[in-house]
């Protein structure tokens, strides 16, 4: 989608993206290697009772579901943060996630007006509509780049 086709109240869905127990491991291996990420044997007696997916992980999730579903062929170009970010509940192995997002705010840049900035919210919730990742994001949009 491209900045303009994005206006304050705008919600869209993307998703479902099924989780794997690979998936879990391979990216906690790499990137967050605590044991109930990585162990799915202890991970049983802990406190979660099974393995769960790094939060970080999700929130890959969340970026790649974001990506193909509406910064595709955008001007987005980068992002300089998040107001909140919030893990509600665990990620488990086969959960099917999906993502709602829903724009705060649209505007150009005070200091720039070839440069679009959006704030929007992503609520991620599994199968069960457990909500499991919350947060606020601010993209930027270069409305002078050719794509």
């Amino acid at each position: 989608m491209k900045f303009a086709d994005f206006h304050e109240g705008m919600v869209g869905e993307a998703g479902p993206v099924r989780v794997t127990e690979q998936e879990i491991l391979e990216f906690a291996k790499r990137y967050d290697p605590q044991w109930f990420h990585t162990d799915p044997t202890a991970s049983v007696g802990g406190p979660y009772g099974a393995l769960i997916a790094s939060g970080w992980h999700t929130c890959g999730l969340a970026m790649r579901l974001t990506v193909d579903h509406f910064l595709q062929g955008s001007e987005s170009f980068g992002s300089p943060g998040l107001a909140y970010l919030k893990w509600l509940a665990p990620v488990r192995s086969n959960d099917e996630l999906t993502l709602k997002a829903t724009v705060l705010e649209k505007r150009l840049s005070s200091k720039n007006p070839m440069l679009g900035v959006l704030r929007w919210r992503w609520q991620v919730r599994n199968q069960e509509s457990v909500e499991v990742l919350d947060l606020e994001a601010t993209s930027l949009f270069d409305l002078g780049y050719k794509s």
